[in-house]
């Protein structure tokens, strides 16, 4: 059975920062460096949508444009854990982020086979 775990999210002022992880477990997942690691967003009332992804050992990252420069996405491997360090928060950041596992480069939803359950962000102006 195949876990990926999200902590880390909370209550923030605008302009202050999170940071979330991502614990992954189970005997059939193996290791995180076996995998394009995403973090993708939902807020109220709309779709799923991508943050930022990771893969190859961290030689590629992309970062949808609303995050960028203020997202930053890395892992480790030997916690099997990957992370989404969130400064300069916004209102408009307000979502439940879910952490997700593929085997291929991607930044849509359907090449992602494996998710966590989401984690509450709230930023508050």
């Amino acid at each position: 059975q195949v876990q990926l775990v999200e902590s880390g999210g909370g209550l923030v002022q605008a302009g202050g920062s999170l940071r979330l992880s991502c614990a992954a477990s189970g005997r059939t997942f193996g290791t995180i460096s076996s995998y394009c690691m995403a973090w993708f967003r939902q807020a109220p009332g709309k779709e799923r949508e991508f943050s930022a992804a990771i893969c190859w050992g961290g030689a590629r990252t992309s970062y949808a444009d609303s995050v960028k420069g203020r997202f930053t996405i890395s892992r480790d491997n030997a916690k099997n854990t990957a992370y989404l360090q969130m400064n300069s928060l916004k209102p408009e950041d307000t979502a439940v982020y879910y952490c997700a596992a593929g085997t291929v480069w991607a930044t849509t939803i359907p090449q992602y086979i494996y998710w966590g359950q989401g984690t509450q962000v709230t930023v508050s102006s």
